[in-house]
């Protein structure tokens, strides 16, 4: 629902009721009194025009489903906008005696404010439902707003936590290197040991083997 649309809204009912009042009291006047009266009624219905094409303007703007249901409104306030000027043209001919016009007042005058009312009361209670599907949607939109909010804030954790882990990766990579160059080093010490063992049999071997051959050669 729109605001903008809310507003003239408003200000149409308030004015439309406001002029109901002033051609119920213009039909009991006469001379400049009835013309002084005539004549704020039609500024009034001139405003009223204009704040229906604004209400119009305002609700070809908006989605295709809202659109619909402010259009329908509009329909309506331009029918009763359409019964005043019937009134007020009434009012201006002049051709109504005192008794016609009384007969007036008591009847089709009352019948047609009467209408009106009803379908003012219509329109404003239609005006309060939507106004409170507005309250609604507007509340759901914050719900919304609320939960894209916790979202990002929740994206944001896990952006920080992969940073982290990125980190962590990049540690364990760095300490797994080092363990592999521990592990070559080590590989490098155990085969110069066995080497450095197989030199030392050899060389022992060979002290033997003379000390064996010195003993074999005194002895014989």
């Amino acid at each position: 629902m729109s605001e903008v649309f809310e507003g003239y809204e408003r200000q149409y009912c308030e004015l439309s009721a406001n002029l109901s009042r002033k051609c119920t009291a213009a039909v009991a006047l006469n001379g400049e009194q009835k013309k002084q009266r005539v004549s704020e009624i039609k500024t009034g219905i001139d405003e009223s025009e204009a704040l229906i094409r604004k209400m119009d303007l305002e609700a070809r703007s908006l989605q295709p489903n809202v659109k619909a249901v402010l259009l329908a409104k509009l329909r309506e306030y331009k029918s009763d906008l359409n019964n005043l000027k019937s009134e007020v043209k009434r009012i201006v001919s002049g051709n109504l005696n005192l008794s016609a016009r009384d007969e007036l007042l008591e009847s089709g005058m009352a019948d047609a404010l009467t209408a009106s009312a009803d379908q003012r009361g219509r329109l404003m209670m239609s005006t309060e439902r939507l106004s409170k599907s507005g309250d609604r949607i507007k509340e759901s939109r914050r719900t919304m707003l609320e939960t894209e909010e916790l979202g990002v804030s929740i994206l944001q954790d896990l952006h920080s936590q992969r940073q982290s882990l990125l980190h962590a990766n990049n540690t364990l990579h760095g300490v797994d290197d080092n363990i592999g160059k521990s592990k070559r080093i080590l590989t490098s010490m155990a085969r110069r040991m066995n080497k450095n063992k197989w030199i030392v049999g050899c060389i022992i071997l060979v002290f033997v083997v003379a000390i064996i051959l010195i003993l074999y050669f005194k002895l014989k």
